[in-house]
């Protein structure tokens, strides 16, 4: 609905102050406060960069759980957790819902120190199943045998390993679980893979759904005679579930299916969530709805609505300005270079998981669909697969947030840099991404790399670094990872140091001390030095560029400088600055002072990255407070997370 089919003004939620009060409400209330809702989404999405089209789609059913469930003791498993704005609104957090994805405000994900509504703080796909299952195997255990435990996973998450290893248990295990499948044919990018296709006809076949009942019926009706005739009753109603494509595939796993189920009907889904609420077992209850519902532009362009950019509305006809940034970020650099490798060179293939929008490879998909691989939220399958694919003598660049790659940490090992194959990895969103928090924040990239024999790891300095990066990362005989940042890009215009293995640059010049910076924070680096250079200080600034191999000549650097500072977007234990450590360490030099800048050992909160930055001390202005402290030129005051001297 364009934004005048929606109320102007909340009148029921604001007396909404926990779920208790859904239950007073009558069937008419309860759809009024389903479109105050949308408005509040509504709202906040014209303001800031928001999750949005998923939360439209799952209005009606967080009000139907909560109708039907007591979450205050019964558990609530929300998968992934970005749809989890309308199960805020009705938990109490109305009031402070226009704080949502800002600094100090809500989080834009479960977080349990917000809410006990919120058990995990689920920013990854596909493991509301398994921890869903163990919750109810703990209550079990702990004798809470009255509670139920709920899981919401949507189709682009249940292809994912985890997902299917937990049904696998259920079903073995037979405790009481209903497992939600929130199915609107999307992920971000519309789903993809074999999966799809099954629930696709499930989905569609209208036939199936009204004779299943019908068949369902007439074998009630015949009479039982012996053991011989209850098998084949059984053996009948098996048959039609498979011949028909409904949920053989999940009760073969030991879990009983029951829709599809229409999810933007109210009073449906309230009787169907009765129905299952008290079965013993297992329980898939697949649940159709529609991604954007409610919104007329997002229902038309799902994808874009996803997560878009602050936008203004007309009464008529929708939307009429998207407050869209012209700027160009680092995704977007790294998504040309990969387009243009692939133009060079046929064995380049580009995977992705459910990522295509996210890592802006939409073209490239367009353009080279035959080596264009998107392969659902399966991380884990995405890196063997690449494996696969470089074995055969291809070049695989796997193009995957650094927060996600971490799922696949075991194959990066075994099957990529134990067979040193050549295998390029992008490690998106590198760093702090700011409104989405914790769980998304590519903080521990470089310490879990730079462990790995055979591992070459980058990270570039500016868009000139990334760009000459994945064409020298493509020639290379073993894996590569390339790590940037979610930001603007940044180019200096300085003379550059052709790019060469385990090589530095130097980019500024001084004897009074030492940056050696790693990554995109270089421009800040660059900025501090030249406001010492104006107090009289004159700083020599390293684009490090390699993390591994570390440039060996750093140490000859370290050792002359007075004191040395490192930077880096990362977390400091087994980070690039513990690199530096280690390479003067084992040669045994002597060296000044040496301060690690970075990421604390800590969860760094959500917040607009340039304000996280200016908290940890990695703005231009923490960094000049850190060298002027080592060159006595006063106190530091605002590097509250800097790491001890070595």
């Amino acid at each position: 609905m364009a934004t005048a089919e929606l109320p102007t003004m909340a009148a029921i939620l604001p007396t909404i102050q926990s779920p208790r009060d859904l239950r007073d409400l009558s069937p008419d209330e309860l759809e009024s406060l389903a479109a105050e809702m949308r408005r509040a989404l509504c709202d906040v999405a014209t303001s800031r960069t928001a999750h949005f089209a998923s939360n439209l789609g799952v209005v009606e059913l967080c009000l139907a759980l909560h109708r039907v469930f007591d979450f205050s003791r019964d558990r609530l498993i929300w998968d992934t957790g970005h749809q989890i704005y309308p199960h805020k609104l009705i938990t109490g957090r109305f009031a402070q819902f226009g704080t949502i994805r800002t600094r100090g405000g809500l989080m834009g994900y479960p977080n349990p120190e917000e809410s006990p509504y919120d058990l995990f703080m689920t920013g990854h796909a596909g493991c509301s199943v398994s921890t869903a299952l163990g919750l109810a195997s703990g209550d079990g255990l702990c004798g809470e045998t009255d509670r139920h435990s709920v899981a919401v996973i949507g189709d682009g998450a249940l292809p994912s390993g985890i997902v299917f290893e937990a049904l696998n248990n259920a079903g073995f295990l037979k405790k009481r679980l209903l497992v939600i499948l929130n199915d609107n044919r999307m992920s971000i990018c519309p789903r993809v893979g074999a999966l799809a296709e099954y629930l696709d006809i499930v989905r569609t076949n209208s036939w199936y759904r009204g004779i299943k009942h019908q068949a369902g019926e007439i074998i009630k009706g015949v009479p039982v005679v012996g053991e011989q005739m209850e098998r084949m009753i059984t053996g009948v109603k098996d048959s039609i579930k498979n011949s028909l494509h409904g949920g053989a595939l999940f009760e073969a796993l030991g879990v009983r299916y029951f829709g599809p189920v229409e999810g933007h009907s109210l009073p449906n889904l309230i009787r169907y969530l009765e129905l299952v609420k008290d079965e013993e077992g297992p329980i898939l209850l697949h649940v159709l709805t529609e991604k954007g519902h409610g919104f007329k532009p997002a229902e038309a362009d799902p994808v874009f609505f996803h997560t878009p950019a602050p936008f203004e509305c007309d009464d008529e006809d929708g939307i009429v300005t998207v407050k869209k940034s012209s700027a160009r970020a680092y995704t977007d650099v790294a998504a040309a270079a990969i387009g243009a490798a692939m133009r060079r060179d046929p064995r380049v293939t580009a995977i992705t998981a459910a990522m295509c929008q996210g890592n802006k490879l939409e073209k490239v998909r367009a353009e080279f669909p035959e080596r264009f691989f998107d392969v659902g939220i399966c991380e884990s399958h995405a890196v063997a697969f690449a494996a696969g694919q470089a074995k055969a003598g291809c070049r695989p660049i796997v193009d995957i947030y650094s927060t996600f790659l971490q799922r696949s940490y075991d194959q990066i090992f075994q099957e990529v840099s134990l067979q040193n194959l050549p295998v390029v990895f992008m490690l998106d969103r590198a760093g702090l991404t700011g409104p989405d928090g914790p769980t998304h924040h590519g903080s521990y990239d470089l310490g879990y790399l730079r462990l790995f024999p055979n591992m070459v790891v980058l990270a570039p300095g500016d868009e000139h670094d990334l760009v000459t990066m994945v064409q020298w990362a493509i020639e290379q005989a073993g894996p590569v990872a390339i790590r940037y940042p979610k930001t603007g890009v940044e180019t200096h215009a300085l003379p550059r140091t052709p790019l060469a293995l385990g090589r530095s640059e130097t980019l500024a010049e001084g004897g009074d001390g030492l940056l050696i910076v790693c990554g995109t924070l270089l421009g800040a680096a660059l900025e501090a030095a030249a406001v010492l250079r104006g107090e009289g200080l004159d700083i020599t600034v390293i684009n490090a560029r390699f993390v591994k191999p570390l440039d060996e000549q750093l140490k000859d650097r370290i050792e002359a400088a007075p004191w040395t500072v490192t930077v880096e977007e990362n977390a400091l234990p087994t980070g690039f600055g513990s690199s530096v450590l280690e390479l003067v360490s084992d040669a045994g030099i002597q060296h000044g002072p040496i301060l690690r800048l970075g990421l604390p050992d800590r969860f760094v909160e959500h917040g607009e990255r340039a304000e996280l930055l200016a908290d940890l001390g990695l703005d231009a202005a923490g960094i000049a407070a850190a060298c002027r402290r080592l060159a006595g030129r006063g106190t530091a005051t605002s590097v509250p997370h800097a790491a001890a001297h070595d």
